[in-house]
């Protein structure tokens, strides 16, 4: 399944257009009484994304209806500046009012192998199952130079295919652990949506999206949702060897 490329002029624009694009996700399940499930990525591109939904749908955003989830983290304590979670909870948790108990994070201080155990079976516990795997409704995704998404790098693409809901993946050139969702969790979400900025990202994305230069040897090209939509957001710097 080929994602639909839907690209804007700046990051702003692409982040703005993509806070409405949850919202209306969310507002669609809270209308019926239901929550959403939500897998954030960390980094530094879901940054403006956060903001805006902190500045903009603070108010908008029923956040008590709002689970959140990690697609992957870095195993490093909370504080740890490299903390998925505590990047989120900077720019977006601590500027809104959702309880506590909505928050599920990966325990980056935990022993790697160990957590991955655990956050599976905190997944299986809250989610519904769709196709043997449990279902998320929005899982939102980045992209590395390397095609890398989630903590699935080329090195690792039998992570893609393993029935864990969670496994360990490792940072090919620094060696850090990680915790991740695997291919067959994220392919089996309701909503896939990529973000994706910068001029970084260019070379990647049209091999991927033109199919060209070995381009199964990227993780992020055998994401493909069976049963659900699948977005691409980009700037035009990202998108614009397409």
């Amino acid at each position: 399944m080929e994602p639909e490329l839907k690209i804007y002029k700046t990051q702003l624009e692409v982040a703005e257009k993509l806070a409405s694009r949850i919202y209306s996700i969310v507002e669609k399940n809270d209308s019926k009484g239901d929550k959403t499930f939500i897998a954030v990525s960390g980094g530094n591109t879901p940054k403006i994304l956060f903001n805006i939904l902190a500045e903009e749908y603070r108010e908008k955003i029923n956040w008590s209806n709002t689970i959140f989830f990690w697609v992957d983290e870095r195993c490093v304590p909370p504080e740890d500046q490299d903390s998925n979670y505590g990047m989120t909870k900077k720019f977006l948790f601590d500027k809104i009012d959702i309880p506590e108990e909505n928050i599920h994070r990966v325990k980056g201080e935990n022993i790697p192998e160990k957590e991955a155990v655990r956050y599976s079976s905190e997944i299986d516990e809250l989610l519904k199952f769709k196709n043997k795997f449990p279902n998320f409704d929005l899982m939102i995704m980045g992209i590395g130079p390397d095609g890398h998404t989630a903590s699935i790098f080329p090195n690792q693409l039998e992570l893609l295919r393993s029935e864990h809901v969670c496994v360990v993946g490792v940072h090919p050139q620094s060696g850090q652990k990680r915790v991740t969702l695997t291919g067959n969790v994220i392919n089996n979400s309701d909503n896939v949506i990529f973000l994706i900025i910068g001029k970084d990202k260019a070379e990647v994305v049209a091999d991927i999206i033109k199919q060209r230069n070995g381009f199964e040897k990227y993780p992020t090209a055998h994401i493909a949702p069976e049963n659900g939509t699948y977005e691409w957001y980009l700037d035009e710097n990202a998108a614009k060897l397409l």
